[in-house]
């Protein structure tokens, strides 16, 4: 079974896994038909496309914003990827992802699909995009190993929930953000105790108490939290409401409708840039910048609540880690 990002990259995909077999059926075709002839000698190269009206789009149509009645009068079935969806798919993106839909005649072979690394998810549209790769929740096992700053801390608080240890908080420059500790992180253990039930008071006296260099942490990647992949449409809206970094409201037929994401829940992260705190009309430049395709991280509101209900806004503001990751 085959896994998306987003809905308009499984839908792109299956477009032009038609398109693509609709050349191989023609290719096939016409092979078979030379065959019956008696055709003797190597059939000549396939060099045109035999049925245009079917699946070819003009190179000079790339990228227009034509919509689906001119397309069905221009005779495609298929609709133009450059206005598809209302997304805005330039002839770049185009270019840098799905070559094979511009150069279908010399790439009949060429795979369509873009692979995320490390997801194996099929991404033809926004198999380029960095959020993507920055934003991506693998509740995945790791082992970090931190050492103490000048002030004798690793940078980070926890919270504890339903007898789990979570991080709530990684102080900007600090080692645990060096490391890559992020909000959300489940603690399992820490220099080879087990922290599963033990309160906030503990945990923080277990790494006080640890030396200054080599403090082992095995960290859970964001249990609570997932990462939605959303697409700007023409008017370079992913179509979601939000008020101090909460989901209120979701636009009909946008991009965030479409790939289901829901409201009372929390933004933490935009194209894997923590935003915890930060105010409205920041996180909204943020997304406005963040290219074509966003990567938005969130978490339910009432689990978000319950890890910060100890931390004020202007602390968090203040001591998050609100650093672009460079990876």
């Amino acid at each position: 079974m085959s896994l998306y990002p987003s809905l308009e990259d499984m839908q792109v995909d299956k477009i032009l896994q038609s398109q693509n077999a609709a050349v191989a059926n023609a290719i096939a075709t016409q092979q078979q038909q030379q065959q019956q002839l008696g055709f003797q000698g190597p059939p000549p190269a396939y060099t045109m496309n035999p049925y245009p009206q079917l699946y070819e789009l003009p190179r000079s149509e790339i990228g227009n914003h034509s919509t689906g009645e001119e397309s069905k009068k221009q005779g495609f079935i298929y609709p133009d990827l450059g206005d598809y969806l209302g997304l805005e798919l330039s002839r770049g993106m185009i270019e840098a992802n799905m070559p094979e839909y511009l150069h279908r005649d010399n790439q009949l072979e060429a795979s369509p699909l873009t692979v995320v690394n490390n997801a194996n998810m099929i991404a033809p549209v926004s198999g380029s995009s960095v959020g993507l790769q920055r934003g991506q929740v693998t509740n995945g096992i790791r082992e970090i190993i931190l050492c103490k700053g000048t002030d004798k801390k690793v940078g980070l608080r926890a919270q504890s929930i339903n007898k789990g240890v979570f991080v709530c908080l990684v102080v900007k420059d600090s080692p645990a953000a060096l490391a890559g500790l992020r909000f959300g992180d489940q603690i399992l253990q820490i220099n080879g105790t087990l922290v599963a039930g033990y309160s906030v008071d503990d945990v923080h006296k277990l790494l006080k108490k640890s030396q200054k260099d080599n403090i082992s942490l095995v960290a859970r990647d964001r249990p609570f939290e997932r990462a939605v992949t959303l697409h700007k449409d023409s008017t370079g809206h992913v179509g979601f409401q939000f008020n101090d970094g909460k989901i209120t409201a979701i636009v009909k037929d946008s991009s965030a409708a479409r790939n289901g994401l829901l409201i009372e829940h929390q933004l933490l992260e935009i194209n894997g840039q923590n935003v915890i705190g930060m105010k409205d009309k920041d996180i909204s430049k943020i997304i406005a910048s963040g290219g074509q395709i966003i990567t938005v991280t969130i978490i339910p509101s009432m689990i978000y609540d319950v890890m910060i209900k100890k931390l004020s806004v202007s602390f968090l503001r203040g001591k998050m880690d609100h650093t672009i990751p460079d990876f």
